[in-house]
């Protein structure tokens, strides 16, 4: 299987993202039929996303700083006395812009790869081409682990690119693993009748993950929890 889309997993990578596609978009707007207020609100998303970046790293970098500050106060060290220097805002300051920048951008996208006048070399200057990458399902394992919530065990997952994941369940009683669910979206709970009061047991999870409605990949390892009645 292959997936080819345009848009970086990193922060970092979607701020360099934006802003050559608000540098490059003006040139295309009229051909593409993107509005002036489109272009604008590209501009502004673009310069609110990689100003709350910087602001974020200037933050979490004094963040440090005072904590820093605070273990020599309280446990001594060589350093100045005096308070740490107050953070300042970078500048200049862009105009703060509406939640969902991605959404807008991915709308945006989706308007111009429809557009009669759209090309291929239209696409990769504004770097709306992405890197095709080939995906090997086979390779897939799942990662279990499992929890005590209310006496019924919790069993933690993550869905990654699969469809779903079909889970199996050893309860000891003889019946070996035995299907328990399959679910579209972690977590799954374990609502099945627990041991009679007093008695306990060891139930044992594994799972391989389902895409198109198959099996694919390799089954994780198994993962044991003792249940109470």
């Amino acid at each position: 299987m292959t997936i080819n889309y345009f848009m970086p997993t990193t922060d970092n990578g979607k701020a360099d993202m934006f802003d050559h596609f608000a540098a490059a978009m003006p040139r295309y707007a009229a051909l593409l039929d993107v509005s002036a207020v489109d272009v604008a609100t590209l501009k502004a998303d673009a310069d609110a996303f990689r100003y709350t970046l910087h602001t974020q790293a200037d933050v979490l970098a004094y963040g440090q700083h005072w904590t820093a500050y605070k273990n020599a106060l309280r446990d001594g060290g060589s350093g100045s006395a005096d308070w740490p220097i107050l953070l300042e805002r970078l500048n200049p300051v862009p105009s703060a812009v509406n939640p969902g920048i991605i959404p807008r951008l991915t709308a945006l996208v989706a308007h111009i790869k429809t557009h009669k006048n759209y090309t291929p070399a239209i696409g990769q200057d504004l770097w709306l081409i992405g890197s095709t990458q080939v995906i090997d399902s086979s390779t897939w394992k799942p990662i279990l682990t499992v929890q005590n919530q209310a006496s019924h065990p919790i069993i933690i997952w993550t869905k990654g690119q699969a469809s779903a994941l079909e889970i199996w369940v050893d309860r000891g009683d003889g019946n070996n693993f035995v299907l328990l669910n399959i679910n579209s979206a972690p977590n799954t709970t374990d609502n099945s009748p627990l041991p009679a009061l007093g008695a306990s047991a060891i139930w044992k999870y594994k799972a391989i993950y389902r895409l198109h409605d198959e099996q694919v990949g390799q089954w994780s390892d198994v993962v044991s929890v003792s249940v109470a009645g």
